[in-house]
């Protein structure tokens, strides 16, 4: 079974306001993509970290439809790390992987969430998905059960990546076109540009 973790606690520095909170096509950024996540066929459950604006962010999840947890991070503000280990602390014992969504990228879709874990079930020796577009490296990232006690140890403001690189012979690079997987809302700038 492959569960999502959206990670949707971070501070926002560069937009100077909650990106999870930003309207995006009608409803909350951090809704909309869950409900894409919800939306797949192939994942099990979702997990939902918050943190900076906490209660803000679970009230506008609310009556989701599908098995949503939502885990708060309280060390937050110490970077990306901490909240990658507070959602794969919530996944129940018979999560086999985890597909991590970054809440600043709106345009993953559903389809390419089914891609990704499709991916992953026809090989299920690969110990990471990450897909590629036009040679650069995106998100969202799928995880491997195996490499979880490792991504736990990490510190800082830092995601999968240093985990990979150690295990660069069993991850797979899933090339796509898509430019969902490097598009993401840093800026007001990045913000308008995607509207």
């Amino acid at each position: 079974m492959t569960y999502g973790i959206l990670l949707a606690a971070g501070t926002s520095s560069r937009m100077g306001r909650p990106k999870q909170l930003l309207e995006w096509r009608e409803r909350p950024l951090v809704r909309h993509v869950a409900e894409q996540a919800l939306a797949s066929q192939r994942l099990t459950g979702l997990v939902v970290v918050v943190g900076a604006a906490a209660d803000a962010v679970r009230a506008t999840l609310v009556g989701l439809a599908g098995p949503v947890l939502i885990v708060e991070n309280p060390s937050y503000a110490s970077g990306q790390a901490s909240s990658l280990r507070a959602g794969l602390g919530a996944l129940p014992a018979a999560a086999r992987a985890a597909l991590v969504l970054l809440v600043d990228q709106p345009l993953v879709t559903t389809a390419l969430i089914d891609e990704m874990i499709a991916a992953y079930d026809a090989d299920r020796d690969t110990l990471a998905i990450i897909p590629y577009y036009r040679g650069r490296r995106g998100n969202p990232a799928l995880l491997a059960r195996a490499i979880f006690d490792e991504l736990r140890l990490l510190e800082g403001d830092v995601g999968a990546r240093e985990v990979l690189a150690r295990h660069a012979g069993a991850v797979r690079h899933l090339v796509v076109d898509d430019p969902a997987v490097v598009s993401d809302i840093d800026t007001p700038e990045d913000y308008a540009g995607m509207q």
